[in-house]
């Protein structure tokens, strides 16, 4: 079965998380991701909160920028959500918006080999290692989790280019897709990843994960609230992204995205979006029923 969630998108102030992450858990929506987008919400303060505020839904936080966070606390900080909140939170984490990381002096001559740093160095730390590294952006002396979780914590890593997406099947237990990604493109990330895998010798008893993000506007003027935000990021001329419509024509784009090779699809709606809440009710009980 196809996993379905929604995004609470940073554009929305703190404060209004509470009630969105309420309504999810007594709507049933399955996942609901936090973006740690700079200047805005932290990832692990709002899915700290999330998690405490509920008690089923699962909680993601796609991405948390390497470049900004040590691993170790990055690692600190998942194992005690995850013995908090057992198998309720989803961890991910990429290069960051290189503008972005450069306006805070954290920018990377090699984005790719800090990731793959990183997940190595994560990876390990999670699964209760002492670890003594000298990397080129990643070193550790003698380091290890006084609380690691009690068991495996899957680690996700955002990617869009073919060398990140390879380094996703090498180092990552999933792959997190942007809603840049129609279902061509999930085909394709899927083949790269595979041959990150086999490059890494990772067989088929270690399942790969992939997340993908659909743009989505319902309700009123939904088709030109679409157009208007795949204009403002200069994607209007991608075929086959993001969906305009009611639960039918969102559950049909949902569906071709997992025929492509998505695990989960979560639901991302616009900048501009009138009814957050309304958006997560939407999703949990209009097209989630309409979802194998």
């Amino acid at each position: 079965m196809t996993a379905l969630g929604a995004v609470f998108r940073p554009q929305l102030p703190p404060e209004r998380l509470q009630a969105v992450v309420r309504l999810a858990d007594a709507v049933g929506l399955e996942e609901l991701w936090l973006w740690e987008d700079c200047f805005r919400e932290g990832g692990i303060s709002t899915a700290a909160a999330a998690l405490a505020w509920s008690e089923r839904v699962r909680v993601g936080v796609g991405l948390l920028p390497v470049p900004l966070r040590n691993v170790a606390v990055a690692a600190m900080e998942a194992a005690a959500l995850h013995r908090m909140f057992p198998g309720r939170a989803v961890l991910g984490v990429g290069h960051g918006v290189q503008d972005w990381m450069g306006q805070v002096g954290a920018r990377a001559q090699s984005p790719v080999t800090l990731l793959r740093e990183y997940l190595d160095a994560l990876r390990a730390l999670l699964r209760g290692e002492r670890l003594t590294v000298s990397g080129r952006y990643v070193r550790l002396d003698d380091v290890a989790l006084d609380w690691p979780p009690a068991g495996p914590v899957p680690v996700f890593a955002g990617a869009e280019g073919p060398r990140t997406l390879r380094l996703t099947g090498e180092a990552a237990d999933g792959t997190v897709l942007t809603a840049a990604t129609p279902p061509a493109g999930v085909r394709r990330a899927r083949q790269l990843i595979a041959e990150g895998r086999a490059a890494a010798g990772r067989g088929d008893g270690d399942p790969h994960h992939v997340v993908v993000y659909l743009l989505t506007a319902t309700g009123p003027a939904a088709p030109a609230r679409l157009r208007a935000e795949l204009a403002a990021e200069g994607l209007e001329s991608v075929p086959g992204l993001g969906v305009a419509g009611d639960a039918g024509a969102v559950a049909e784009a949902v569906r071709r995205l997992a025929e492509a090779g998505a695990d989960t699809v979560i639901l991302q709606p616009t900048a501009d979006e009138p009814d957050p809440e309304g958006f997560v009710r939407f999703t949990a009980e209009e097209v989630r029923p309409l979802v194998p």
